[in-house]
């Protein structure tokens, strides 16, 4: 475990599971198309002693975008209902390998805990290790789920949340608003990177969501998700993923901002960037789904048809 790498090996966690400051998220997160039930599939098999972290449970519920990050105090709350405090170090996983844990990963660090890592090549590669999956799961694994899930609700209907054991630090600088994106389309502070596919970026494959457009903001540039992990998948070493961003006529010099369809995916180029000494990219919350369902007129798209 290394403080300036943003993943942990599954021999490392193997090492170290069951020590009382290690605590593990299954952070599984699978598109609505893909008609997957990720708590049903942490009920089967996860691995030994991890709860269940629901990246559409944790949720800034003012808003009818996709899973935006909570407010402040909704985290803290949701975080110690999952019983992690602030010495705990933490490793989060999923169970495509690189999807949605890197996610996670981003919001500890939004608010200040950067004792957080990803599980390297996530539950593939624990399976592919030969190391044990639990497949039962005591009825407090699941409540605790229920109950951060709950305590979020609480909090945005105007009532306090008790017995809040995790405090939080905002960090500002790595969670980009729409405001920012916008701005920076002017000031040019900023290389947007985007994380999705190349067919959705040019316009040409359709967005997973229905009634939103493909298309990019204009000015950015692509490095599809998967450019940062091999077929393993293992995220990939620090020149390997330095070439990816270069190849894509990104300047490493220069400061860089991520986002994707809807800040899930934009997160694993942030953790590929923080291989690299990159530790401070933001990453656009509201992504492509936000941009995408503004006027055109003050949030220009590129499109297919070229508008």
């Amino acid at each position: 475990m290394a403080q300036d790498d943003s993943v942990v090996s599954a021999q490392w966690l193997h090492e170290h599971l069951g020590q009382p400051d290690v605590k593990v998220l299954d952070a599984s997160w699978y598109m609505p198309v893909e008609k997957r039930d990720p708590l049903q599939e942490y009920q089967v098999a996860h691995i030994p002693g991890a709860l269940f972290f629901d990246i559409d449970g944790i949720v800034d519920l003012t808003t009818d975008l996709p899973h935006m990050l909570p407010s402040q105090e909704a985290f803290a709350a949701a975080v110690s209902a999952l019983d992690i405090k602030n010495h705990d170090k933490v490793i989060v996983y999923d169970g495509k390998g690189f999807f949605s844990a890197p996610r996670v990963w981003w919001m500890f660090r939004v608010y200040g805990h950067n004792k957080i890592w990803v599980l390297d090549g996530g539950l593939p590669q624990w399976r592919t290790s030969g190391f044990v999956l639990e497949s039962s799961t005591p009825g407090d694994a699941v409540q605790k789920t229920k109950a951060a899930n709950s305590v979020v609700e609480r909090i945005y209907n105007g009532q306090l949340a008790s017995d809040v054991t995790f405090q939080t630090e905002f960090q500002p600088h790595i969670f980009w608003t729409l405001e920012k994106v916008k701005h920076n389309m002017d000031a040019q502070s900023h290389q947007v990177v985007d994380a999705r596919s190349k067919g959705r970026f040019d316009g040409v494959a359709p967005e997973p969501r229905e009634g939103v457009r493909s298309g990019h903001i204009p000015g950015t540039k692509c490095v599809p998700f998967p450019e940062m992990f091999d077929d393993a998948p293992i995220l990939l070493p620090a020149d390997e993923i330095r070439k990816k961003f270069e190849q894509a006529g990104i300047s490493l010099d220069r400061p860089i901002v991520v986002t994707c369809g809807s800040g899930v995916t934009a997160c694993i180029l942030a953790l590929g960037l923080y291989r690299i000494g990159k530790q401070d990219i933001p990453v656009y919350d509201g992504s492509w789904t936000e941009w995408e369902a503004l006027p055109d007129h003050d949030y220009p798209k590129v499109t297919s048809n070229g508008s």
